[in-house]
């Protein structure tokens, strides 16, 4: 199975399944030095966890990471860095049903066509599980680009039709929807009371913004920061569409709307995002995600069975109303893995 693998030089290759024994991953090429324990890649997974978040399933996992490698005396060596989270409360028989049926909105069919086999049990592979490891690894990341004075946050702009209109960071760590608007929070909240009695589900936008990142980062013509991150964030599950700065607002613009000014202080607007011509400009970076609604819903639904016979399909197990807020942190590992990798290529052009 290809495409497990991330980064040119900050290299991270994920592995594990929804219901297998565990899931981790492995990181190459993160720089000697760093203080680094468990304790710092927990408080990450610790967000993402499931159990956490007013949309969350009741699936209970602890999510406790063990490094096994590449730390020597609490420092990274330079060495390969080797992660493992024991999955500890998987309920794989109420998956039975699903063995001979795909799932609408799942890659059940697309993996059965790719690999003639796939793992009916909470979408192996193509689960959000897999999405701790990524979680872990961006911990590692975070680590790296602290020290280089770049801060990676992450919050929820929308939720169910509701658009928050404030964006005050202190208010957002304040909710368990990560919304950074008090009054926007309170009705997302009770339009996910709404959607859960319907037995249904909710998408909506999250946005992460990157501080403190030098101007420079990024490889033209085809390796471009704005792409290198769409492709980070696209790659995970739940995510249908990438937006930098403006992004489709800018469709609708004008050239003198949307150009930002250059002054003796820098730019007098953001409305690229922080990133002109694929490379960084020194700006704050502005990326936003689409977040689809959880495609296993109570309601009955139609779709076919291995041979290709119509039946009707409710979902029952335990899953999450939205993937948010828990996705939060994932956007956050996705946006702290693609700086780590990009800032280490321009240290090594230097």
């Amino acid at each position: 199975m290809a495409g497990n693998t991330f980064g040119a030089i900050f290299r991270v290759t994920t592995w594990g399944e929804s219901h297998g024994t565990a899931v981790g991953a492995t990181i190459d090429g993160c720089p000697p030095g760093l203080e680094l324990n468990e304790d710092i890649i927990q408080a990450d997974l610790d967000r993402r966890r499931p159990g956490t978040g007013g949309a969350a399933s009741p699936r209970k996992e602890p999510d406790k990471v063990q490094i096994l490698s590449g730390i020597f005396e609490g420092r990274t060596t330079g060495t390969p860095i080797s992660l493992v989270i024991f999955n500890k409360d998987a309920h794989s028989k109420s998956y039975d049903n699903l063995r001979d049926i795909f799932r609408p909105g799942h890659g059940d069919i697309t993996y059965l066509e790719k690999y003639g086999i796939r793992d009916y049990r909470g979408g192996g592979r193509a689960s959000a599980r897999e999405t701790a490891a990524r979680v872990a690894a961006g911990a590692v990341a975070r680590l790296f680009l602290t020290r280089q004075g770049i801060k990676v946050t992450a919050c929820t702009i929308a939720l169910g039709g509701i658009n928050a209109h404030q964006h005050d960071m202190a208010v957002a760590g304040k909710n368990r929807l990560f919304c950074p608007d008090e009054e926007a929070a309170l009705r997302m909240e009770e339009r996910i009371k709404e959607v859960r009695a319907q037995g249904d589900t909710l998408g909506g936008i999250v946005e992460v913004r990157a501080t403190g990142c030098p101007a420079g980062l990024g490889e033209p013509v085809f390796d471009k920061l704005d792409g290198a991150l769409a492709g980070a964030l696209m790659s995970i599950g739940a995510v249908k569409g990438v937006e930098i700065g403006d992004g489709f607002a800018a469709a609708v613009s004008t050239g003198s709307q949307n150009n930002d000014s250059l002054t003796p202080d820098g730019f007098a607007s953001n409305h690229s995002g922080g990133i002109l011509a694929g490379i960084a400009n020194g700006d704050d970076i502005i990326v936003r995600a689409a977040v689809k609604p959880i495609p296993s819903i109570g309601r009955e639904q139609q779709t076919i069975n291995l041979r290709h016979e119509i039946v009707n399909i409710k979902i029952g197990g335990r899953h999450d109303i939205s993937a948010i807020p828990r996705i939060i942190p994932v956007c956050e590992a996705m946006v702290s893995l693609t700086l780590a990798d990009f800032f280490l290529r321009q240290q090594a052009i230097k």
